[in-house]
This record gives C-alpha cells, sequence and structure tokens, in this order.
C-alpha cells in the first residue's frame, strides 16, 4: 500500500493548509482522535472524505473551527444556549449541535439540517483551520466503524494513499472522541459520550439528558449501535476470569490490573486506575491487541463514573460489531 505524505505537525502546516484550500485530504491531530480533514465549504472534498472511509452518506461529519468567534460568522446569531456552552467548554471536546448555513454544502451534514461544530483544544489542529482560512469537515481518519486513530501511524496504517498529508503531533491527549450535545430544546441533551465527562456539564448548565444513539438518521456521528471495532472478534467480560483453555490465542485488555490465566497478549489501560489515563491509551491499546494475532480480544469494562461512561460506551459499540 502506497503511503501519504507524512509531515511534522509543527512544521508542516503551511503545507498542510494548502493541501486542504485546494481540495485535498488532510489528517491532523487534536485533542481527542486525528481527525480526516477536508474545506467544509467544498462538496467535492467533502465526497472525497465518505470514499477514503468507505463511510455511509447518511453519517454526517463535525465541522471545526479555529476560533469560537468564527461560529457566529459562519452561522450569524448564534443560539444563547450555544454560545454559553461554547464560551465554557471550547476550545474543548464538546461538539454542538447548530441549524446549518447554507454556505455549508448539504453533504458535509448528510442532507441534514443541522450542522455539529467544534473547536479542537489543540494548537497544530487550529492552526491549521487558521492557515487554511476555511471551516474544515473532519471525522476520524479511519476507515468507518474501525478503531479510531490516536497515533499518526494508525492513521497511516488504515487509510494509506486516500489521504494526501498526515501531520504527526505523536499520540492524541483525550484518546477518545467529543462529546456532543444538542441544546436547540433547551435542555442539553448528550447525544454522544465522550471526552468531555457529563459531570463537567452538569456542573456548567445543571441536569443533562443522555441519549447516545439513533433510532433513524443519526444527527452526529459516533451514533450507530456499532461501532469503533478492531478487526479481531471482541467480546466483554463481567470480570478479569481465566483465559478458556479452547486452544485460542485470546487477548486481554485490563482496565487497572493483569488478569489471571494464560493470555497471549494483555494490556492494561490504568495501573493506577486513572480513568482520565485509560481513555488516553484505550485505542492506542486496542490497536496494538489487534495487531497480535490472537483469535479474539476480550475486554474488561471500567467503572461507569465520568470519563469511564464514554470508556464503556465505546467498548459496548465494539462489542456489538461481533455480535
Amino acid at each position: 500500500m502506497s503511503t501519504p505524505r507524512l509531515l511534522p505537525a509543527d512544521s508542516g502546516i503551511a503545507e498542510a493548509a494548502s493541501v486542504l484550500r485546494t481540495g485535498g485530504l488532510v489528517a491532523f491531530p487534536t485533542e481527542t482522535v486525528y481527525g480526516l480533514g477536508a474545506n467544509a465549504l467544498d462538496a467535492r472534498a467533502a465526497a472525497r472524505i465518505f470514499e477514503a472511509k468507505a463511510r455511509p452518506s447518511f453519517d454526517p461529519l463535525i465541522t471545526h473551527l479555529a476560533e469560537a468567534a468564527e461560529l457566529e460568522k459562519l452561522v450569524g446569531a448564534v443560539p444563547v444556549a450555544v454560545a454559553a456552552l461554547a464560551e465554557r467548554f471550547w476550545p474543548g471536546p464538546l461538539t454542538l449541535i447548530v441549524d446549518r448555513p447554507t454556505v455549508i454544502p448539504p453533504i458535509v451534514t448528510s442532507g441534514l439540517a443541522t450542522m455539529a461544530v467544534r473547536v479542537p483544544d489543540h494548537d497544530a489542529a487550529r492552526a491549521l483551520i487558521a492557515a487554511a482560512g476555511v471551516p474544515v469537515a473532519a471525522p476520524s481518519a479511519n476507515r468507518f466503524g474501525q478503531l479510531s486513530p490516536t497515533r499518526a501511524e494508525h492513521v497511516v496504517r488504515g487509510l494509506g494513499a486516500a489521504v494526501d498529508v498526515v501531520l504527526d503531533g505523536g499520540p492524541t491527549r483525550c484518546g477518545i472522541e467529543s462529546t456532543i450535545v444538542d441544546v436547540r430544546e433547551g435542555r442539553p441533551v448528550v447525544l454522544r459520550l465522550g471526552a468531555l465527562p457529563m459531570e463537567a456539564l452538569a456542573d456548567a448548565v445543571g441536569p443533562v439528558v443522555v441519549r447516545p444513539g439513533s433510532s433513524g438518521q443519526p444527527v452526529a456521528p459516533g451514533l450507530l449501535a456499532a461501532h469503533y471495532a478492531p478487526r479481531t472478534p471482541l467480546r466483554l467480560a463481567a470480570a478479569a476470569g481465566p483465559a478458556v483453555g479452547d486452544g485460542a490465542r485470546r487477548g486481554f485488555l485490563a482496565f487497572r490490573g493483569r488478569p489471571v490465566g494464560e493470555w497471549a497478549a494483555v494490556e492494561v489501560l490504568s495501573v493506577a486506575g486513572d480513568l482520565t489515563e485509560a481513555a488516553a491509551r484505550l485505542f492506542d491499546a486496542l490497536h496494538r491487541l489487534d495487531a497480535a494475532a490472537v483469535d479474539e480480544i476480550v475486554v474488561e469494562p471500567v467503572p461507569e463514573t465520568g470519563i469511564g461512561r464514554a470508556i464503556n460506551d465505546r467498548l459496548r459499540r465494539a462489542a456489538a460489531t461481533w455480535h
């Protein structure tokens, strides 16, 4: 497989921005995962994202801005509830649902009248968007439904030459995708659990509703029941019991300690039991287990609190792919 141009995130901004302006695809680091970016004002460029990822046309993209002030320039009057959350959490791992402005082509929002938008908390990401001079549509830089990329090598291995340029900014800080919130009906509704914990939202705006699913066309990415999956079959384990002695090679993804029994490969998310560290290591650990030539990956859920809810959400959706 041929590979894209790999550029350092600190010195490759100008070249990558030029690629975006001329309709190309650039994978770039954010605080959450690596995104696969295209000019959000260019329908043909956005179509290349869907093609590169083998992404279904009904799954909308997130539009990224360099600064929160750009939202008003893009959409006009910003609803009070959206402005309040943006002021509190942008830049950061929060995506908000707003009405789609006419300048954004329908392909970016999969034909929906709404648009998902955020400002990433990553210097290279914001510098790239600012240098390109356009909003950037960017889902995760991986094949659709597969493990999200948290390192440049994950992007190269997964997408190859379908990407024009990859900006290498090292491992991402948060390790899981942004939290998606819809405030169009007043009370905030969490559509996708993510790197911004519900507790932080609740502290800022009061009680929130969690509705992480979709009964029809999704209004935001990451809502399908089966998603975020490795190529190796994966299942959830209620506890770290011994490996089944049937001759199969199994890998184990543990929260904080090595499991009992003989395993072909083991990854531990956080020896200290730190959920933030566990989230940052989640996809990277799953990538390693996926490459370990095992027959099955068994995963241990983490405590269902804080960012642990988002980790377990990813594990459940990955397991659903195989069951």
